[in-house]
């Protein structure tokens, strides 16, 4: 019993409660090590660590250590759009960092496998994730973001051009990958509906989606049918979100609305689903998603449009 409790005594800064039961069997240590929500490095850092720490008692001549994890209730909440130019990347990118902000444990993935941009959004150029065991290690951003993006995977500028069962598959080896403690995944699908919105609904039904759309007739008609898709799979429709809506002059300070104004609003009514808000169409938001700064990360005003979306967002999902 002594014995145990130095044991014990020797792993508790490293493991803490995460380490149980520890016993000593003829010089050989054996330890149960809870690994739930803990990434591939983390878990093998702490398994290195303890085996060291016990290999040091001079009673100790062999560590087995056994590793158990429960499955994290992990949900995808997919940023659809029905076209492109919308802007639903930056507001899947933001509405990401915001989510986090509120406290939600989160991680990004950008499944416009064509045309993917969050690597330039994210501040995560050049990054490239690395696999254990053929598993996808997500890469770490500067805003506490785990992220995979197939930007990440091929060289800078250079054209995919799968066809649908090759998308399909390298959606499934992101959504699949190592995400340790993330409860919550925002998807960035390409727009349309096409291969991989119906791989992915199939495959890794999300639990929710959010639908972007500018206000003009052309972008709503599109977004309409985005909705018809979810709807059809029986995917939850969180909201529709207005983005591009009023420009404010930074010169003079009038507001003008080259894409009109109102009609996400109107046509989430008429669908019978919430809207969720309006984003501007402010030169502030472009610059600094550019230089890979989202705005929901910082305290300026223009995160407050993003925070409200994803406020609402977070409390559709305490529902």
């Amino acid at each position: 019993m002594e014995q145990n409790e130095r044991l014990k005594a020797a792993i508790a800064k490293i493991a803490g409660s995460r380490a149980a039961a520890p016993r000593l069997t003829d010089g050989r240590a054996s330890v149960i090590l809870d690994v739930t929500g803990l990434n591939a490095q983390t878990r093998s850092a702490m398994e290195a660590a303890i085996r060291e720490a016990l290999l040091a008692l001079p009673e100790v001549s062999e560590v087995r250590v056994a590793m158990t994890s429960e499955k994290v209730d992990r949900r995808l909440i997919a940023v659809g759009s029905g076209k492109g130019g919308v802007g639903k990347s930056t507001l899947a990118a933001n509405l990401a960092i915001a989510l986090a902000r509120l406290g939600r444990k989160v991680g990004l993935v950008d499944a416009d496998i064509y045309g993917p941009s969050q690597p330039r959004l994210m501040g995560a150029e050049g990054a490239r994730p690395v696999a254990e065991k053929q598993t996808l290690i997500p890469v770490e951003t500067a805003f506490g973001i785990p992220m995979l993006s197939m930007g990440q995977l091929v060289k800078p500028g250079q054209a995919i051009a799968w066809r649908g069962p090759m998308a399909g598959n390298a959606l499934g080896q992101m959504i699949d990958a190592a995400w340790g403690d993330t409860e919550i995944l925002i998807v960035d699908l390409p727009p349309g509906t096409g291969d991989v919105q119906l791989s992915m609904i199939q495959k890794w039904k999300p639990a929710g989606a959010v639908i972007v759309s500018t206000p003009q007739d052309l972008a709503l008609i599109d977004a309409t049918r985005a909705i018809d898709l979810f709807n059809q799979a029986s995917v939850p429709i969180v909201g529709l979100v207005e983005n591009m809506a009023g420009y404010a002059c930074p010169h003079c300070g009038e507001v003008s609305d080259p894409f009109g104004v109102g009609g996400a609003q109107a046509a989430a009514a008429a669908l019978g689903v919430d809207f969720l808000g309006r984003i501007p169409l402010d030169a502030a938001i472009r610059t600094a998603s550019d230089a890979g700064k989202p705005p929901a990360a910082t305290d300026d005003f223009v995160a407050e449009p993003f925070r409200s979306v994803a406020a609402r967002l977070d409390g559709w999902l305490a529902r």
